[in-house]
């Protein structure tokens, strides 16, 4: 797992763990997510989660024993205040990969790792539509897992000409929208946490 710090200030940060569906190293998606956590506030840490690839498939057969990778997606989720994923678009769904992962992180039914977490979706794609399906799709499933999904979709079309040789959108409107889109997940998490204290 890869953090992306922005420095706290006196309060504690709020912990967000960023999830790309995408495998490919050189994915826009996970630049977007790498993006949005330069930009954030001074009270919010954002952590790349890299461990997808090594999730196996799920099997009902093995929920008693895991493995260590399901164990450390469980881990990471729980950890976490609030979740933010960023998907591709594959055949107007979510990868394979990332759906797979969220069954593992539903399970035991009622009492997974997703039950109960705050989460923030975000999409691109080379095409115009910004992944915009697969948006939809994504926060059905994490709603259908116990996922509470706050802030408006964020669709980023034409994903391959949005990003400057910093890393940072070179689109003024695109940047206050990951701006806010994380800020309104912190706020989310925040709120959640002191309902739970």
């Amino acid at each position: 797992m890869n953090a992306i710090d922005t420095p706290a200030s006196g309060t504690e940060a709020v912990r967000i763990l960023a999830i790309s569906g995408s495998l490919r190293a050189g994915s826009v998606n996970s630049a977007l997510l790498r993006a949005a956590a330069a930009l954030a506030g001074p009270e919010v840490k954002v952590e790349l989660w890299d461990g997808l690839a090594t999730v196996p498939p799920f099997s009902e057969d093995d929920e008693a024993a895991p493995g260590a990778a399901v164990e450390a997606l469980r881990a990471a989720i729980t950890d976490a205040d609030a979740l933010l994923f960023a998907t591709p678009e594959y055949n107007t769904s979510i990868p394979g990969q990332l759906k797979n992962a969220l069954d593992w992180a539903s399970r035991p039914y009622g009492a997974g790792a997703l039950t109960g977490t705050t989460a923030a979706v975000i999409g691109a794609s080379p095409s115009g539509f910004g992944a915009k399906w697969a948006q939809a799709e994504l926060r059905k499933v994490l709603s259908a897992c116990g996922a509470q999904v706050v802030g408006e979709e964020l669709c980023v079309a034409k994903a391959h000409t949005v990003l400057g040789e910093d890393g940072l959108p070179t689109d003024e409107e695109l940047r206050t929208a990951l701006t806010g889109l994380v800020g309104t997940l912190a706020e989310a998490a925040r709120a959640a946490k002191a309902a739970a204290a």
